[in-house]
């Protein structure tokens, strides 16, 4: 990637006295249309995924207008790259990216601009898909695991069932799965004592038949998003949920907490990264390094819940007097060698699709 001629100027965050509404307004740092070139940013992330001011401070400290557009999966999110949509910055998963970066579909962060590294916390350090970040930056990350409600469901009835929990009779009607094929099917892998990115046919067809056992013993209801609401109203006893889910749930609703099986579990994360196609990637650059800095870090991960990749952050806000410092699930842990981060596999990913559509029409 060529890089793009830098005018130096002031780069501190100066606070007017001039205020929107109760908010202060942020003076201009850089003017992105003399620095880079260009002065839109267009984003594409996951829904209600980032703080609630970051958007605004950054427009105003570089003088620019950014588009935010939503995508709800992976796939969603490539197949309109692939169609010939165009943006800045994209949001994916670690084994999307994995993907992205063998089709050659990304460019290199520029770490002359991207110089906030050094805050990221050792949970999200050499991660395997992008070990240097060449190509991503960490944004959110965190675990998969079950929700449960304590007056209804014992911790040490989970401590020794852990996922085969889904096969007791006596929760039937009670459970929500979340509807994805590779989080239903890790549950089933680690319940069996797999790797989540196993190719062998006997543990894949051992697996299947283990979602199937669970069907037939708890009937789950396999939802999407509205598994949130739910579970913060107390409608069922358990469910599979991200962990960032989970710390929101928590927080509104103090009956449900938090467990990861000692079997294993999905260690996720989503990053940033820079399309080939971007038409503005030296304000991209400029955003993600902005996503590092304390304010935006703060900001995001105390909105969503989710868990923040800026080491400060995530201490404060799970330090006893922050916001979630009473949740163990913002807290992913990292010492568990059954911990998996997602492979990309396409084939196996085609097929375990195939398989969760029996599964549900089981």
């Amino acid at each position: 990637m060529k890089k793009l001629l830098k005018v130096v100027l002031s780069s501190l965050l100066v606070l007017s006295l001039t205020a929107c509404g109760d908010k202060p307004e942020v003076s201009v740092v850089k003017d992105a249309q003399e620095v880079y070139g260009c002065n839109t940013l267009n984003i594409f992330n996951w829904g209600e995924y980032i703080g609630e001011d970051v958007i605004r401070n950054f427009e105003q400290m570089y003088n620019v207008k950014v588009n935010y557009d939503y995508f709800d999966s992976n796939e969603m999110m490539y197949t309109k790259l692939m169609g010939g949509s165009s943006y800045d910055i994209l949001v994916p998963s670690d084994y999307m990216i994995e993907r992205l970066i063998l089709e050659d579909m990304l460019q290199p962060i520029d770490k002359e601009i991207v110089t906030n590294l050094d805050v990221l916390t050792d949970g999200v350090k050499n991660l395997p898909f992008d070990p240097d970040n060449t190509y991503s930056v960490p944004y959110l990350w965190g675990t998969v695991g079950i929700v449960y409600n304590k007056n209804n469901v014992d911790i040490k009835e989970l401590e020794e069932k852990g996922y085969n929990i889904l096969l007791d009779e006596k929760y039937k009607g009670k459970v929500y799965m979340y509807d994805s094929e590779r989080d239903g099917f890790m549950v089933a892998f680690k319940a069996l004592g797999y790797s989540m990115n196993t190719e062998n046919q006997d543990e894949i067809n051992e697996a299947y038949e283990w979602l199937i056992k669970s069907k037939e013993a708890v009937e789950p209801a396999y939802v999407l998003d509205e598994i949130i609401d739910a579970m913060i109203n107390g409608d069922k006893d358990i469910a599979i949920m991200y962990s960032g889910d989970a710390t929101y749930v928590i927080s509104e609703n103090p009956d449900m907490d938090y467990f990861a099986p000692l079997s294993g579990t999905n260690l996720w994360s989503d990053s940033l990264v820079i399309p080939k196609n971007a038409s503005c990637p030296g304000l991209a650059n400029e955003f993600i390094n902005y996503t590092l800095t304390y304010e935006a870090a703060y900001d995001t991960s105390e909105f969503v819940g989710y868990t923040s990749v800026n080491d400060e952050v995530l201490k404060e806000l799970s330090s006893e007097d922050g916001t979630y410092g009473d949740i163990d699930a913002y807290i992913p842990r990292t010492d568990n060698e059954f911990d998996e981060v997602f492979k990309y596999n396409e084939v196996l990913k085609k097929e375990l699709s195939d398989l969760w559509i029996k599964v549900k029409n089981y």
